[in-house]
């Protein structure tokens, strides 16, 4: 166990862990194969009881790989949509495709924010965003803010968890993962219950103003005769 924990030290202290860290964000932005959250989740415990890397750098690193990764979904969705390749076509898939257009044009900012917390969502929701035509300056504003957000939130479990299990690094990274991945699980469920029901909220308000408008059309208007003068209103008595 002592060998393992040193092996994990030894690779957390190499020049080259930042860089591997913002390289498996930056893929897993637009194509989720590598564990993004779960290695800086890990790098947080170390971090929390060795100091290296420094936090803050594994944050920056993070957050800045999660920011081109999501730039590089939303150019590929602009250039070849959400249907070029067959697991976009998938059932599934193309639900989610749907789901992600009609909330980017309800609640896009909720949807982006929320999105870069579950590794399929944020893709499905970074190649809407690009394909539907969303405005990239408010992507590029909300995601930088859900980036940074996301980065610091993946990091902030693998520190509180360093630093229960301060003499056991090995420990407490799988601990903090499990913790990641449950959290990312609910995070999921919440976010969608929500949209769910705004969206129902919605469409019930936009049914009752259309109802109340055929209403006000349909209502019957006074007959007017050509050539006959409408009836003078009566006037206020001044209490003479």
């Amino acid at each position: 166990m002592d060998l393992i924990n040193e092996a994990i030290v030894h690779a957390a202290n190499a020049w080259w862990i930042l860089p591997i860290v913002c390289l498996f964000c930056f893929i897993d932005g637009f194509l989720p194969i590598l564990p993004s959250e779960t290695l800086l989740v890990a790098l947080g415990v170390v971090a929390a009881g060795t100091g290296i890397p420094n936090v803050y750098l594994l944050i920056l690193a993070g957050a800045v790989g999660a920011i081109t990764g999501d730039q590089m979904a939303y150019l590929l969705g602009r250039r070849i949509g959400t249907e070029r390749f067959s697991w976009m076509r998938r059932p599934r898939m193309q639900k989610l495709f749907a789901f992600a257009r009609r909330e980017l044009n309800m609640r896009g900012a909720m949807l982006i924010f929320t999105a870069r917390y579950v590794p399929i969502g944020r893709v499905v929701v970074n190649l809407s965003s690009g394909a539907t035509g969303f405005s990239h300056r408010r992507f590029t504003v909300l995601d930088v803010a859900g980036c940074l957000t996301w980065s610091s939130y993946s990091v902030a479990i693998g520190v509180v968890a360093g630093a229960w299990f301060h003499d056991n690094q090995l420990l407490g990274i799988v601990l903090s993962v499990a913790l990641a991945i449950v959290m990312g699980y609910l995070i999921d469920k919440l976010s969608h219950a929500i949209l769910v029901r705004t969206g129902r909220r919605i469409s019930e308000r936009q049914k009752r103003g259309a109802n109340a408008q055929a209403i006000a059309i349909d209502a019957p208007r006074p007959v007017r005769v050509p050539g006959q003068e409408p009836e003078p209103e009566p006037m206020a008595s001044d209490g003479n």
